[in-house]
């Protein structure tokens, strides 16, 4: 009987972990990495971008604020992401292209500013770096990014709303025709 039960509770155990993992795989759009609808109250996400802690990487103090009010490409990375630096060069590229037209990149590492540091000095990045630390995750969390999964990029049009958010590597065309948009 001790031996049923035993199963019985590994079962209901293991079916619990399958929902789970399920929904973290399968679930939302959010985490099927696939999101191009923002949340519902994303408002209040891009008042907290703006107000966010954040420092270069140096770790002197820095303001988001500054962004407010123009069309901002905001990519959650980190240094140890395989995904967030192999989209690095691309979110380069349309940095170039797009910074003529007003729209400007930001990259959030959720990471500490010594890793962050020493991966520039590896990987040079043609757009402003800052970091967020393992807040960042809380931050991207507050734009619809649950699974708390990286890279995590938001697009914010000129009025502070959010256009799309997109949890996993950028494709780059995706990102065009959002960008073209605003």
């Amino acid at each position: 009987m001790k031996r049923i039960l035993v199963i019985a509770a590994v079962a209901v155990v293991a079916t619990a972990g399958g929902a789970v993992a399920s929904r973290w795989f399968l679930g939302s759009n959010d985490l099927a990495g696939v999101a191009n609808a923002a949340p519902a109250d994303t408002g209040n996400a891009v008042n907290q971008l703006w107000a966010a802690s954040v420092t270069n990487p140096d770790g002197k103090p820095q303001s988001l604020a500054g962004f407010k009010g123009h069309p901002v490409v905001v990519n959650f990375w980190a240094s140890w992401c395989g995904p967030c630096v192999e989209e690095m060069p691309s979110l380069s590229q349309l940095h170039k292209e797009y910074s003529k037209k007003g729209i400007e990149f930001v990259g959030l590492g959720v990471d500490s500013d010594k890793n962050i540091k020493a991966f520039l000095q590896k990987v040079p990045v043609d757009y402003p770096i800052f970091v967020a630390g393992f807040g960042g995750a809380d931050l991207a969390r507050a734009f619809g990014n649950d699974a708390g999964g990286l890279p995590f990029t938001v697009v914010i049009d000129a009025k502070g709303v959010v256009r799309s958010t997109k949890l996993g590597q950028i494709k780059p065309d995706e990102l065009k025709r959002t960008l073209d948009a605003l």
